[in-house]
């Protein structure tokens, strides 16, 4: 497996749940990582956290679903780290209601968020992937983007469009030696979850589960890759 020291690699969310595992999980792979959340003073546990650990880091608060931000965030954390290697595309958000109760404005909100944030960060990470002919996108995508469930469409609507398109992005940077990897995780023990679920939510996976599984697909040789990934919680019932 190849080595991920030096690397460099911007995570969206990256304050908390998923986001902040990965962080870490990298962190003690030697990346050097920039993260992205909405607010400033998400970061302070995770900023304690990457010095104690003597990583060179940078944080950027951004809301990604607004472009201006986002341009903004990643020119500042790539005049600071450089040239970026990896792109994981976390940031989301839920929402949960019958179809006639889900207002135009969550809807759009939802979609913003969970699939014009992937396009915007995305966008301004690329053409850097492009040029140096190499890298690696994750795409945090949902079981609910595999199934839609009863309460769920808004929700899952916008994590099957992150599906269809990594699905068509991976198609069309293979050829510069571009890696794009969707997972479609089950239930995570997040704010998210914690928030809509009344079942333990020990027994749900874990985000350090899914981070070190990303973990060991970016260690991947750079021949090869593994597209989508369906990962379960064993039993949370």
């Amino acid at each position: 497996m190849q080595s991920l020291q030096g690397k460099k690699a911007i995570i969206t969310g990256g304050s908390r749940g998923i986001g902040r595992s990965t962080a870490l999980e990298l962190a003690k792979e030697g990346v050097e990582l920039g993260l992205i959340a909405r607010s400033e003073n998400s970061f302070g546990m995770i900023r304690k956290e990457l010095t104690e650990l003597g990583t060179t880091f940078v944080t950027a608060a951004a809301d990604v679903s607004n472009e201006t931000e986002v341009k903004r965030a990643v020119e500042e954390i790539e005049g600071e780290l450089g040239s970026i290697d990896i792109l994981i595309n976390n940031a989301g958000v839920g929402a949960y209601g019958s179809f006639l109760d889900l207002s135009t404005e969550t809807w759009k909100n939802l979609f913003d968020t969970n699939v014009m944030g992937m396009v915007h960060v995305t966008k301004a990470v690329l053409p850097g992937m492009i040029e140096r002919n190499q890298g690696d996108i994750i795409n945090i995508s949902s079981m609910s983007g595999l199934k839609g469930t009863k309460g769920s469409s808004a929700y899952s609507a916008s994590k099957f469009a992150v599906i269809g398109m990594s699905e068509s992005l991976m198609q069309e940077v293979r050829h510069h030696n571009i890696r794009v990897n969707v997972l479609t995780p089950s239930l995570v023990e997040t704010d998210l979850t914690r928030e809509n679920e009344q079942r333990d939510p020990e027994r749900f996976t874990q985000p350090e589960d899914l981070a070190e599984y990303m973990v060991s697909l970016l260690k991947l040789e750079q021949r090869t890759f593994i597209k989508t990934s369906e990962i379960w919680a064993t039993n949370p019932f």
